[in-house]
């Protein structure tokens, strides 16, 4: 029997289960040897240009890092997951991970339903009593047109049920509803959630919708957005949208991502591990000790202002330039050639200013006689 060709990790798409599984099951990229220089260039045109794929590979995947905020958020979402064991009858507490962009929200979230489908998965077997797959997590992603329609076409989409392409609403639905029940779906993943526009009718009904989901679906709903709670989502005021959303601020548990700060001293600590958890994965010739967490800490800070997507894209644009350059480290003056998200360039300027001022720092108390 031949063996199927594993699928490019690059290339996944996890609004499908087959994609999903690769996801879960694909072990994590080896991290490339660290060459220094003469080893590098003892190497041949094939051998380098092998060695740089990796590397670019590589440090386009640094994550997820198990900051402070990462772990706190799984810790919620065990405890919340692991009581939500109620029978079929009883509807179960609901999740929203309300952040702003840039903090890893969507990332975190994926890392825990992978540990949640490897768990489950690990205890129960891949099949359920009946025969069936067993798909303990479905992930769906929303978009700004998203009716009742055309989330139950989603789902099913996941699981690549026939009916998603002539199926009425009310029959998308109930077939939605057997693939979770056949499939022993435990958690429903919803993320982008803040494109709906939750005070139009398309929003009233998805909202309206997903009620029914959290009724009749014995799964625990983990919906992630931007300011969910300021489109309404958790509303209980008494105009017509706010009153059909209701209810679900009384089911559901708000959780948040909040950026890295530095006004306070296990702030700036929670900081510099990060930076020398990052300096531990970047894979360049010339990297040391300090690079990022004693040489670059309060630029870092202020090129990302404390949002862990931003610093990630900037230091895997700065590995991409520093290899490709030969410069091999990351210094002040490569990172000032790299482009980084605007909204982190916006509010860039201030917090420099506040730095190079000496009236803020990142570095923490007993770092700061060494630079």
């Amino acid at each position: 029997m031949s063996i199927p060709p594993r699928l490019d990790p690059g290339n996944l798409a996890l609004s499908r289960k087959e994609d999903f599984k690769a996801f879960v099951d694909t072990p994590r990229r080896d991290q490339p040897q660290a060459l220094n220089r003469s080893e590098l260039a003892a190497l041949t045109v094939d051998e380098r240009d092998a060695y740089n794929r990796q590397r670019r590979g590589w440090h386009a995947n640094l994550g997820p890092i198990r900051t402070p905020q990462l772990a706190a958020l799984h810790e919620d979402l065990w405890d919340i997951l692991d009581s939500n064991v109620q029978d079929g009858d009883k509807a179960k507490g609901a999740v929203a991970v309300d952040a702003f962009p840039g903090l890893g929200k969507t990332t975190a979230v994926l890392a825990f339903a992978r540990e949640f489908h490897r768990r489950e998965i690990a205890e129960l077997g891949e099949f359920t009593a009946l025969g069936h797959e067993r798909w303990p997590v479905c992930r769906v992603g929303l978009t700004g047109n998203t009716g009742m329609k055309d989330l139950n076409r989603a789902m099913l989409e996941f699981f690549g049920h026939p009916g998603r392409v002539t199926s009425t609403a009310a029959q998308l639905g109930l077939q939605a509803l057997d693939c979770v029940l056949s499939c022993e779906v435990r958690l429903l993943v919803l993320d982008d959630l803040h494109f709906l526009k939750w005070r139009n009718t398309s929003g009233i009904e998805v909202s309206n919708h997903l009620k029914w989901i959290a009724n009749e679906f014995p799964v625990t709903l983990l919906k992630v957005g931007v300011g969910l709670a300021d489109k309404g989502l958790f509303s209980e005021g008494e105009t017509v949208g706010e009153t059909a959303l209701a209810q679900t601020g009384r089911r559901t548990t708000r959780l948040d991502m909040p950026p890295f700060t530095i006004d306070t001293e296990p702030g700036r600590r929670h900081w510099r591990q990060l930076l020398l958890a990052l300096e531990q994965r970047i894979v360049l010739a010339d990297t040391h000790p300090g690079m990022l967490a004693d040489n670059l800490s309060d630029y870092l800070f202020a090129r990302s202002t404390g949002h862990i997507g931003s610093l990630m894209t900037l230091i895997n644009r700065g590995c991409q330039r520093a290899q490709r350059t030969g410069t091999e480290r990351l210094t002040q003056d490569l990172l000032d050639q790299v482009k980084n998200d605007t909204a982190a360039e916006q509010a860039r300027r201030e917090l420099t200013y506040a730095l190079h001022a000496g009236k803020a720092t990142s570095r923490p108390r007993r770092t700061r006689g060494s630079r």
